[in-house]
């Protein structure tokens, strides 16, 4: 249960002043529905303003403050179109005119009545040969209120928001801060010189405070580690089995290609986990075409000698197809028995693979999440496999732990390279092991980046590449802020391109149901598609040796790890293959260098290390995770410099007061609640 303390935080929005169902929709957007949310909705950047009395003594561009008396209203012959002025003077005489557009005309006329002398604060431009300010950030009838404005915060604000209402909301979210115990080790936190919890939100939002910035994301770092080390113990706490396998499946393997050395590490890296009572809690990391799936297959081939039975979770059903496919083939020779189980599987069929689990005829089953219902037991699950694993929250992995007699191991797997900085960000509960090698004679992948300019010129190229009997993969890309323009991106290049190639184009994208998405994808894998329009709905797991053709538009939009991973989908089978970025027109010089990157190499866990480098911020993995949330507070240069120190804080936290019963425990439980990460306090005994 959340204690009480926090309550005032977690009320809804609709509490705060000024918050009724309108405002709702904007805040909505922004995430912003607690009371917690706006004292966490820290400013963009400040605006630092310079108060003046003469007009003359401020520079174009800068932001200022000054007292101006409306002399004239100036309304446009175009009225709801063009410009709406007041001209307005300084004491010196200076003529300066305040500019506004659309509505915001109608305050103007309220805020600016001729004669009567007003503070405006705002960025001082010029318009011909008059000073001009657009839309005042500020009109106040008393100067005094200005002077707390000579520094103001900016903050990421949606449509229907202004600047003033946001400060508004978020001063009253602070002022309901309640009084917290210190969380942080006393050593770390005097040695930093942070502010207490309460002094460090209100100083964030006062002014560019580094060390108050700091400690807001330290405290994020750590809710985070801690909830990571408690997954981990729980794990070590729980009563696992041991399972020895004596080799003689995995001996009749009959693989048409040798093993890398970092696959045969990694297996034996798994082996003397699973050879452990306490359950194996490790992630793979292998690069795209580094080959999982045998490592995989290898460690459920152990359980299997062990008496045991593995199951393999997929993030999506075409993907659990897939591997169905392959695990089937190679795991003919040993006699293994493999099932597939997804949402489609009704009925008799539904009832044979439960019973089959029940009976221990099947040995390893694969599955989408259907593999987590209640109605779905085994006889003996002694591993679970879980692909793409940041499409899975903890919450899902620990629903699926806990259907084994005794807690299954667990073999986590992803594709997308993570640099090493930041594996502990995401998978701090987890060892880790890494596929940095590729299979010999996997072909490299002929890189080209165009111009949009030149989309005429890529559908001929397109066209072409149909013509020889082969597929290709179109791609839109995803923007962040409302994705049904997205969609429609797609649905309009989608119908651009079957106007010129007809039934041989169908399409993809999260919004079609279900079957419908189901149906274009199997059509495409089956060839009775040439050519397949998507979103990064495909970016894991798509295998068509047939395509040969990967084309992605406005490729500035994507992060280097999603290019990299797109990429992958080509590339699959004997012949050459070719990724065409299509770029935007003006590229920013570090633009240019990750293209340029792409180009240049096909290791992705070098792209994602220069990637990093380049880019200096950004979404942690350069795509959006479905699964665990992305940090809020803390940045990339945060994550950096202070996460291996949160970490080992959480670490002694945890050696030092293991059930979390000591004064700092319990206030670190605080700090698990507010941070939400609830699948580690869940954890807790008696918590």
């Amino acid at each position: 249960m959340r204690p009480e303390a926090l309550n005032p935080l977690f009320a809804e929005a609709r509490d705060l002043d000024g918050v009724g169902p309108k405002l709702m929709k904007p805040l909505e957007k922004l995430g912003l529905t607690r009371v917690k949310d706006f004292a966490y909705h820290l400013p963009e950047r400040f605006v630092t303003r310079r108060a003046i009395t003469d007009l003359d003594e401020g520079a174009e561009g800068e932001q200022v403050i000054v007292a101006l008396t409306p002399t004239e209203h100036r309304a446009s012959r175009n009225p709801g179109r063009g410009p709406y002025r007041v001209l307005a003077q300084d004491e010196a005489g200076n003529i300066c005119a305040l500019t506004y557009f659309g509505r915001a005309s109608y305050s103007a006329r309220k805020q600016l009545p001729v004669g009567e002398k007003r503070w405006v604060a705002g960025r001082l431009d010029r318009y011909g040969d008059m000073l001009q300010i657009v839309h005042p950030d500020h009109v106040e009838e008393d100067g005094n209120a200005h002077l707390g404005r000579l520094m103001e915060p900016v903050y990421a604000l949606s449509e229907g928001l202004t600047q003033p209402r946001m400060a508004s909301l978020t001063a009253q979210a602070l002022g309901r801060l309640p009084d917290l115990p210190e969380w942080i080790e006393p050593g770390q936190f005097d040695a930093q010189n942070w502010p207490k919890w309460q002094d460090a939100l209100r100083l964030a939002h006062k002014d560019d405070h580094k060390e108050a910035r700091d400690r807001l994301a330290y405290d994020e770092l750590l809710a985070n580690s801690l909830a990571l080390l408690l997954v981990k113990a729980d794990s070590r706490r729980r009563k696992g089995q041991a399972l020895a396998g004596d080799g003689r499946l995995r001996a009749k393997l009959d693989l048409p290609f040798e093993m890398t050395g970092a696959q045969k590490r990694s297996i034996a890296e798994i082996e003397g986990d699973l050879q452990q009572e306490a359950p194996m809690l490790r992630l793979l990391q292998g690069d795209v075409g580094a080959g999982k799936t045998v490592v995989a297959l290898a460690a459920m081939l152990i359980a299997v000698e062990a008496g045991k039975q593995a199951a393999m979770l997929a993030p999506t059903e075409i993907l659990a197809r897939q591997h169905y496919e392959t695990l089937r083939k190679m795991a003919a020779p040993t006699g293994a028995e493999v099932a597939l189980l997804t949402g489609r599987a009704k009925g008799k069929e539904r009832e044979g693979i439960l019973m089959g689990l029940l009976d221990g005829s099947i040995d390893i089953l694969v599955g989408t999440h259907s593999i987590f219902q209640d109605t779905v037991n085994y006889r003996d699950l002694g591993l679970v496999v879980i692909d793409e694993q940041h499409r899975f929250g903890v919450a899902q992995r620990l629903a699926l732990a806990g259907k084994g007699r005794r807690a299954p191991h667990t073999l986590a797997m992803t594709a997308t390279p993570i640099p090493r900085s930041l594996t502990l960000a995401q998978y701090g509960e987890m060892d880790v092991s890494r596929l940095d090698e590729l299979p010999p004679g996997r072909q490299a992948i002929d890189t080209r980046v165009i111009s949009q300019d030149r989309l005429d010129d890529m559908v001929a190229g397109v066209e072409r590449h149909l013509a020889t009997g082969q597929q290709a993969y179109w791609v839109c890309p995803m923007v962040r802020d409302n994705e049904t323009d997205d969609i429609a991106a797609a649905e309009a290049r989608y119908a651009y391109l079957k106007e010129r190639f007809g039934d041989d184009v169908v399409m993809v994208h999260g919004q079609l149901p279900g079957d419908v998405k189901d149906a274009n994808m199997e059509r495409f894998a089956g060839g009775g598609a040439k050519l397949l329009v998507a979103t990064t709905v495909i970016e894991v797991g798509v295998d068509v040796p047939s395509a040969t053709l990967m084309v992605i538009e406005q490729v500035e939009r994507f992060g280097l790890a999603q290019l990299h991973q797109l990429r992958g989908r080509v590339g699959r089978g004997s012949e050459k293959s070719v990724c065409v970025l299509l770029r935007g027109g003006a590229l920013s010089e570090t633009g240019k260098k990750r293209l340029a990157l792409m180009r240049e190499t096909q290791d992705g866990f070098r792209i994602a290390e220069e990637d990093l480098e380049l880019r200096g911020g950004g979404e942690l993995l350069g795509t959006r995770q479905s699964g665990d949330a992305a940090f809020r507070i803390a940045n990339l240069e945060q994550v950096q410099q202070l996460l291996p120190v949160a970490h080992a804080d959480a670490r002694l936290l945890m050696d030092r007061d293991g059930g979390l019963t000591s004064e700092r425990g319990e206030a670190a439980r605080q700090l698990l609640y507010l941070f939400e990460r609830d699948w580690g306090v869940q954890l807790l005994r008696g918590g």
